[in-house]
């Protein structure tokens, strides 16, 4: 059946899997994705919404780099909202909710016009290995198939255990079966595991549910879409709706905490921190007497519901007895109750910053293998693991993303240097030159690299290059064109802002606080220019951004070449850290262990001083 040797083979069909296999497939390499249920390729195992704050840019990186993500999320899209735009735009987040069968469809679907990818419906048991170099994988029925790489992106499915209340059993996912014998032997060969937890919440009837009792939560009046290519926009949306839970509700998950596995020593791993349990929210903020639930629906054509913000591993009967007690919900029908899983994870430090590991050679992690949690963060590790696969096989140089060039880059490289202990998740906060890393900008950033790479098509190109020559363009034009106090003063005056008293550029009224773009359009000259020129939306909104914003722009940009200095200093593989006294014993020991490739990624690991860097920077004649 595979007497051929694959160049790429990724283990498993989430959204980090499906990202690797497209990206390899794309860029030339045979391609074979292997995963245990075919069905439930690019399955939504938990809420049925991509993007968010932070997340949301990720999505929109991924599309740049020709990913599907950001494809198949507006191709199934039921709703659509960005999210902080009270705030300056380097907080702008789009979101979308989706239909779930639809999406895992339209991830199929994708992958099966990938003309370099090859399927196969079984379980990867474990790795086959040549000295230090990764040589395929072995199946449950005894096959061994051939790869030059392997991408293993397993989500939570490594000796996955689904805890409800006392009970427990094994799984990778609700109805699913764990996976077994990858990560005893990934032990066996030198490397380091841990546990993690995360868990969903019910997912209940739709038709049982009080609407009128609840607040609606519309999409957008006018919604956009994550990808820069021509995908569909919504003209129809559904609402999500709101409630909260009360005193009532508390009182009776309390009675449960005896029998929840997360409180009786059942569960020993770290759960998310930002996306905690019910019973975790009401335990550790005693004093809020409600937490908002937010209903949305799985699709178009289901009553399926995702109540989110009611995670909970406590047993069935409280959770039903609990919900019933929440506003809406006192009728409410259970398709099934929510579960918390326990999973294998392996400290990401143990890979360098292309996603290979340090151990064996041309394999590579991607997802919660990683420990991360949310689809964008897996789909983000999965196409540059993918990506760096085919050029590992290649021979071609790697791929790496800095942080100041992406929130991928931000994510892999916190992923490197300092590990994660607990589900590690995206915020804009992580990211220090989030003005430069906005969701609007993605493509500008990212495509042209992507196309030298042979991923993102002419197409891609094509637009980005519009829309860059049109918006410069534009700043141009607002720099050297002036304005008379006469026409511009009504709309000053329309927006309680100062009036002018002489003619000047019409940056300098752009630049003020209250002007928009759209109040800019008012102007003869300026809306004779937008119509003469053919100017699209995304040109228009880009040269606002960069007129208003261009002090903060200029200053990122300038840290972020002060510190690119740092990443050209290179540390040699081989560097001994030990003798050098000089350093503290723990930097010693973290340096030893994470092999940092630069100065500037040795700065960042915890425990390694200013004084350290200072140290180095010596011994290395600099």
């Amino acid at each position: 059946m595979f007497k051929e040797m694959y160049d790429v083979i990724v283990v498993g069909g989430g959204h980090a899997g499906c990202e690797a296999a497209a990206a390899a497939a794309n860029m030339g390499s045979r391609t074979l994705l292997i995963t245990m249920n075919l069905q439930t390729i690019g399955q939504m195992s938990c809420n049925p919404a991509m993007g968010g704050i932070a997340k949301g840019q990720i999505v929109r990186e991924i599309d740049a780099l020709g990913g599907y993500s950001g494809i198949v999320t507006d191709r199934s899209a039921i709703q659509f909202k960005m999210l902080n735009l009270s705030k300056g735009p380097a907080m702008w987040s789009p979101r979308a909710q989706n239909d779930r069968m639809r999406f895992a469809e339209e991830w199929r679907s994708a992958l099966e016009r990938i003309p370099n990818l090859d399927f196969y419906q079984e379980m990867a048991v474990g790795i086959t290995m040549e000295k230090e170099r990764i040589t395929g994988v072995k199946t449950s029925l005894g096959l061994e198939i051939r790869g030059k790489s392997v991408v293993l992106t397993n989500g939570t499915f490594l000796n996955g255990l689904i805890h409800i209340g006392l009970k427990n059993f094994g799984g990778g996912r609700a109805g699913e079966r764990a996976s077994t014998g990858i990560t005893e032997q990934l032990v066996s060969l030198g490397f380091d595991t841990g546990r993690m937890k995360t868990g969903t919440p019910p997912r209940v009837d739709g038709r049982s549910l009080n609407y009128q009792k609840m607040i609606p939560q519309p999409g957008d009046e006018s919604p956009g879409k994550f990808s820069f290519l021509d995908t569909p926009t919504l003209s129809t949306q559904r609402e999500c709706h709101m409630t909260y839970t009360n005193p009532e509700v508390h009182d009776l998950l309390r009675d449960g905490f005896s029998r929840s596995p997360m409180f009786n020593g059942r569960i020993q791993s770290i759960g998310p921190r930002y996306c905690p349990s019910i019973e975790d929210k009401i335990d550790r903020f005693k004093e809020r007497e409600r937490h908002q639930i937010f209903v949305e629906p799985e699709g178009w054509n289901t009553v399926e519901v995702y109540v989110n913000g009611f995670s909970t591993s406590l047993p069935e009967d409280i959770q039903f007895k609990a919900l019933r007690s929440v506003e809406g919900f006192e009728n409410v029908k259970f398709f099934r109750p929510g579960y918390a899983i326990e999973y294998d994870y392996f400290p990401p430090t143990q890979l360098t910053h292309t996603l290979e590991t340090k151990l064996v050679k041309n394999l590579f992690f991607a997802g919660q293998i990683n420990g991360t949690t949310g689809y964008e963060e897996a789909g983000a590790q999965g196409i540059m693991a993918g990506i760096n696969a085919h050029l590992k096989v290649s021979e071609e140089e790697p791929f790496v993303l800095r942080r100041d060039e992406a929130y991928i880059g931000v994510l892999i490289d916190d992923l490197i240097t300092k590990g994660t202990e607990e589900p590690y998740r995206m915020f804009t906060s992580r990211a220090e030159y989030r003005t430069l890393l906005r969701q609007d900008n993605a493509d500008l950033r990212l495509t042209e690299r992507s196309f030298k790479l042979g991923l993102a098509g002419e197409e891609r190109l094509e637009r980005v290059r519009v829309k860059e020559d049109q918006y410069k363009e534009l700043v141009g034009f607002f720099k050297k064109t002036s304005f008379v106090p006469e026409e511009v003063n009504p709309i000053l005056e329309s927006l309680d802002s100062k009036k002018v008293t002489q003619g000047d550029k019409l940056v300098k009224i752009f630049s003020r606080p209250k002007v928009r773009m759209h109040h800019m359009a008012m102007l003869n000259s300026v809306s004779t220019y937008i119509k003469e020129q053919k100017l699209i939306p995304e040109a228009l909104e880009q040269a606002e951004i960069q007129v208003k914003y261009a002090g903060y722009i200029e200053k990122e940009k300038a840290n972020a070449d002060k510190l690119q200095r740092l990443e050209n200093i290179r540390i040699p593989k081989d560097f001994d850290y030990m003798p050098l006294s000089s350093l503290s014993m723990e930097a010693r020991q973290k340096l030893s262990e994470i092999r940092p490739a630069t100065i500037s990624q040795a700065s960042r690991i915890s425990g390694v001083s200013p004084s350290d860097i200072s140290v180095l920077l010596v011994f290395l004649g600099r």
